[in-house]
């Protein structure tokens, strides 16, 4: 995909050169987030709760007696759930089942004679509950950068929206009498704490999320770069065109004018609203979805592929 000569974004570059503008490479969204998330260590929890979840799961006999057991005492839920690095999802899956059936669970190790001393520390409680918490929410954020159709300019406000949230849940957590508002599994967990200890406490997850938004910033930072141009692209009705490139000045002002344009856009996606928009009467709109790659790549992957495809009947 990403090749210096033969991958798909120098291909990509390539066709955009031909067109006399430059391409802007940037990482992939979701694969970033990813590494962002990476940087919530907590292999002290971690390691404890797959530990078990394996102990449990590994083993055919044990399995069984675990999921009978939970049936006789009508628990919420049926089973523990595998985690696995690869399934970037799965963590919070599992994490949230573990939390759920904690107690379940500390009752049945003790039957078979292997006590999780984890279980009985508030401190490491709290820090379960706090990471099942903060990757409910990266979760949500994964999902909503996956799926067809999307444009960098809609990922984009779903990083940046996800930035400001972080700065919510940083204030929250750093206030004299601590929130846990978003947190509802902590919330749960510190409820049991002496007061004395819950400031302390969620100042420490307080200085985890302050680390979790540096990398958002950090990484991201090549978009914030682009962010005036994401703005023109995903909200030309709406944008002054002093600040806009004077090449797209004059099409900018004809396009706010045009009622029947903006009645459009309201209705289609941004990508079908650019798709029909004429080409010749805004040459430069056209040439900013090109040349700036906002459009989906297999937009481009399609001509490309049309080209070789007649290349070679030729």
């Amino acid at each position: 995909m990403a090749g210096e000569h033969r991958g798909l974004s120098k291909l990509i570059c390539d066709k955009v050169s031909e067109q006399g503008g430059n391409a802007v490479k940037l990482h992939c969204i979701i694969h970033q987030q990813v590494l962002c998330a990476k940087c919530v260590k907590f292999e002290h929890v971690m390691q404890p709760v797959v530990k078990t979840i394996n102990f449990i799961r590994s083993k055919a006999l044990h399995h069984r007696q675990f999921q009978r057991f939970l049936l006789d005492i009508d628990a919420e839920y049926g089973d523990v759930i595998y985690h696995t690095d690869v399934r970037w999802l799965s963590r919070g899956s599992a994490l949230q089942r573990f939390f759920s059936l904690r107690r379940e669970i500390g009752q049945f190790l003790a039957e078979k004679g292997k006590p999780m001393q984890e279980l009985s520390d508030p401190v490491w409680l709290a820090d379960l509950a706090f990471l099942v918490d903060i990757t409910k929410h990266l979760n949500v954020l994964n999902i909503s950068l996956q799926g067809k159709d999307a444009v960098v300019s809609q990922l984009f406000a779903h990083i940046k929206a996800f930035g400001s949230k972080l700065q919510l849940f940083q204030r929250h957590l750093s206030q004299r009498e601590p929130s846990t508002a978003h947190f509802p599994a902590l919330r749960e967990v510190m409820d049991s704490f002496p007061p004395g200890n819950i400031g302390a406490q969620a100042g420490r997850y307080a200085a985890i999320i302050a680390s979790l938004s540096a990398e958002f910033s950090g990484r991201f930072r090549d978009f914030y770069g682009m962010e005036k141009d994401i703005s023109l692209f995903s909200s030309p009705f709406s944008a002054d065109p002093d600040t806009a490139p004077h090449q797209l000045q004059l099409e900018l002002i004809e396009l706010q004018c045009d009622d029947e344009l903006r009645s459009r856009q309201q209705q289609l996606s941004l990508t079908d609203f650019y798709r029909q928009l004429e080409k010749g009467r805004f040459p430069e709109n056209a040439e900013l979805v090109r040349l700036h790659l906002f459009v989906r790549a297999d937009i481009l992957c399609n001509e490309l592929k049309q080209e070789s495809l007649e290349v070679q009947t030729n």
